[in-house]
């Protein structure tokens, strides 16, 4: 008995002592070997299990249970659920895609196995059985995905905008509407923390009454920033994409006044179309302005394949102040001539990610009816898209 007291205080005055050097150590301290004890003793077997578990705790990461479908990998954004599924963040439990190249090209990326590729979402959907299906495909092919997924009541999450034309969303909101499924829509501006500081300024009346919304998305253009052919295939084609730079990146804009106005329908909506570099981009526009009209404010849209860099940002005009997102985190506000630039907090989950946000809409299907990525805002969205392509077509003011 006295042996094993000894042993005992012996080593608890050793792990101790072990304790304190490495909290005195700027850097891990190299491996070190006990010495034996005089004495050995063997102890039993829960014992040292005990001081296993004591000493050495096993971090598990939960693993994702919600089944994840994908339909298409013809869309650059591909690679952010798919770096996502390597880190083991989402339960992809199929991938189907028509183009058997690119099932080599992705499964030799992110190490995909064979058994998760179908060559047709119906049977992935039937097979597999995933909650919600990830549309990574043409825009214009986007309502073929509610076509399948809505009467087998699998919710849908498409990359932006959510449909081509308006007719297509309009026949994807009635197979919604039918199946009781979702239907959402997936920006990147979403998750950007400084659009969400801007809109909760605006919420606290800091700046007033919103006046003028000024909105900027675009870059150098799709192919000059090194696209995919596989994408710019249909990008940059009039009936896959719906457009070329107006459908890409106006509708960000749309989405965020959409947002910021309550789901207010817009009055009236004016638009030109540039068409600068026709031997890039034969078959659709690659700059874009639009005029969004409310009652009591105007919003401009700027999007753009000529952008001399890459840009994402938003400003807001109120009645007694100016907000400007300039990024993703950074803001800046003004009021009574006194500016403050800052960084925004960090989104907190489920709202900082588009597999958190769809998991948590999964889960409670009434919540958050009217935010950005909503089946009810980008109906609002494809109507403005709309009016702007009329407005291009017909060179006049469209009312709505």
């Amino acid at each position: 008995m006295k042996t094993k007291l000894k042993l005992l205080f012996t080593t608890a005055a050793f792990i101790l002592s072990g304790i304190t050097i490495t909290l005195a150590q700027t850097t891990p301290p190299p491996p070190v070997t006990a010495p034996a004890p005089a004495n050995a003793v063997t102890l039993p077997a829960d014992s040292v299990n005990k001081l296993k578990k004591d000493t050495i705790p096993t971090v598990h990461k939960p693993v994702p249970t919600l089944k994840v479908g994908i339909m298409g990998l013809n869309h650059d954004h591909i690679h952010l659920i798919l770096n996502e599924y390597r880190k083991g963040n989402v339960n992809i439990v199929g991938i189907a895609e028509p183009d058997k190249k690119l099932w080599e090209k992705f499964g030799k990326l992110y190490n995909l196995p064979d058994s998760l590729f179908f060559d047709d979402l119906k049977k992935m959907c039937t097979v597999r059985k995933p909650a919600i299906v990830l549309g990574y495909n043409a825009v214009g092919k986007h309502v073929d995905i509610v076509e399948t997924c809505a009467p087998l009541g699998i919710s849908v999450m498409v990359e932006k905008p959510l449909a081509a034309t308006l007719e297509q969303a309009k026949r994807m909101e009635f197979l919604a509407l039918k199946y009781y499924v979702k239907v959402l829509t997936n920006y990147e501006t979403t998750w950007y923390p400084s659009y969400q500081d801007a809109y909760n300024t605006v919420k606290l009346d800091s700046v007033g009454m919103i006046r003028k919304m000024v909105v900027h998305d675009g870059h150098q253009g799709p192919r000059e920033i090194g696209c995919s052919e596989d994408f710019l295939s249909w990008l940059t084609d009039p009936v896959l994409n719906g457009a070329g730079a107006l459908n890409d990146f106006g509708c960000y804009g749309a989405d965020l006044m959409t947002w910021l106005m309550k789901g207010q329908r817009p009055i009236a909506v004016t638009a030109i179309a540039r068409h600068y570099k026709p031997n890039v981009y034969p078959k659709v526009e690659d700059d874009a302005t639009v005029l969004v009209e409310y009652a009591n404010a105007t919003g401009q849209i700027e999007a753009s394949w000529n952008w001399p860099f890459g840009i994402k940002d938003l400003e807001i005009f109120g009645a007694k102040g100016y907000i400007h997102a300039f990024d993703k985190d950074s803001v800046e506000v003004k009021v009574n001539n006194h500016v403050r630039g800052y960084k925004a907090t960090p989104l907190v989950s489920p709202a900082d990610a588009p597999v958190a946000y769809f998991t948590a809409a999964l889960q409670n299907p009434l919540r958050n009816p009217d935010d950005r990525s909503s089946l009810k805002y980008n109906m609002i969205v494809m109507q403005i898209l709309d009016a702007a392509k009329r407005s291009i077509k017909e060179g006049k003011r469209i009312v709505l």
